[in-house]
């Protein structure tokens, strides 16, 4: 039987936080654990290029992020993992989608209008139209579901109204139309200090963040200054509205633990929110050091990870030359037989 498609992929830029590993690479793990799909993971450095960095930062991050993927779990020999600019059909369709997307649909990109305030200084093309690459990422290998956190459900929806326009202009059933696959748990890991934001690599403020590759006593010492909330006596429940900081901390502990919110309110009830913070600090500095140990050793083998991108990718040219050759056929666009 023919399994249906994931895909999903990290932009190599900056370091990944507590937050990528909770809301994508964990889930990555969980799905090609379950073996109901078939799994393409993606570094995605074609998209980091609309951040001003150097090439050597580039190629570095780029190595760091096989690397962190493979200490989370993901199995090159369960899923295909591969640079995105290794594979040329990405940017082929890219430009081919180009011209069935309209400007307007671009310009209502909540990301966007975002990304453009983060970066003042470097508002390019690329920024403004790379949820058409995306499209091309995902529509090549012919996904039925991405894993996507809230903040990307926009763009699921660009990718299906894009691929619906195409088969229909060209009467076939070239692209499969994506689903969102919105994870269970994590699917917004929110700031340390200021539980109503999204934690985010970019802040300002380092102590909003938890990076995967963090000192965990560093990350103790955040978690233990983290924001709670001024109840007293204490009440530890899940509540984002009323108590978002309390219901980041538990968000987090479930993810990371296994355990279920419900099953968290009952064990804290009548506790001091220390005792959260302790629970939370133990468990996710343990998870950091097993994870940290794991890409120690990962990191220092630059030609299997190489072995891994370059395999991978041969992998993935499988599935994405195929789709390029309907695509150019339907639109007549001439190939060498």
């Amino acid at each position: 039987m023919i399994k249906p498609i994931i895909f999903s992929g990290a932009q190599p830029s900056g370091k990944l936080t507590i937050g990528n590993y909770i809301g994508a690479l964990s889930q990555w793990v969980r799905i090609q654990n379950d073996n109901d799909y078939e799994c393409l993971y993606c570094i995605v450095d074609l998209h980091a290029l609309t951040i001003k960095q150097s090439a050597t930062q580039l190629r570095k991050t780029s190595m760091d992020f096989i690397a962190l993927y493979l200490a989370c779990g993901i199995d090159p020999k369960k899923s295909t993992v591969f640079l995105q600019s290794s594979v040329p059909e990405h940017s082929q369709l890219s430009w081919l989608l180009h011209c069935y997307t309209y400007f307007g649909e671009l310009s209502r990109m909540t990301q966007f209008k975002y990304k453009s305030t983060s970066y003042a200084d470097n508002i390019n093309a690329g920024l403004f139209s790379y949820p058409i690459l995306m499209a091309a990422d995902v529509l090549l290998y012919q996904a039925n579901k991405v894993p996507v956190g809230e903040d990307q459900k926009q763009h699921i929806e660009l990718i299906r109204n894009i691929a619906k326009r195409f088969n229909t202009i060209y009467s076939s059933n070239i692209f499969t139309i994506p689903e969102p696959l919105i994870p269970d748990c994590g699917a917004r890991i929110m700031s340390l200090l200021d539980p109503l934001k999204k934690m985010s690599k970019s802040s300002a403020n380092q102590n909003n963040v938890i990076m995967l590759l963090e000192d965990p006593k560093s990350v103790v010492k955040k978690i233990n200054n983290a924001v709670t909330d001024s109840d007293y006596p204490p009440k530890v429940y899940f509540d984002p509205v009323n108590k978002p900081g309390v219901s980041n901390l538990l968000n987090i502990l479930s993810c990371v633990s296994g355990t279920s919110i419900a099953n968290l309110e009952i064990y804290f009830s009548g506790k001091m929110y220390s005792n959260l913070k302790f629970s939370v600090a133990s468990s996710v500095s343990d998870m950091l050091k097993s994870l940290q140990d794991r890409y120690v050793i990962l990191r220092a083998d630059e030609s299997y990870l190489s072995q891994v991108l370059r395999e991978g990718a041969e992998k993935a040219r499988n599935y994405a030359s195929l789709t390029l050759a309907k695509v150019y056929d339907a639109v007549g666009i001439f190939r060498e037989k």
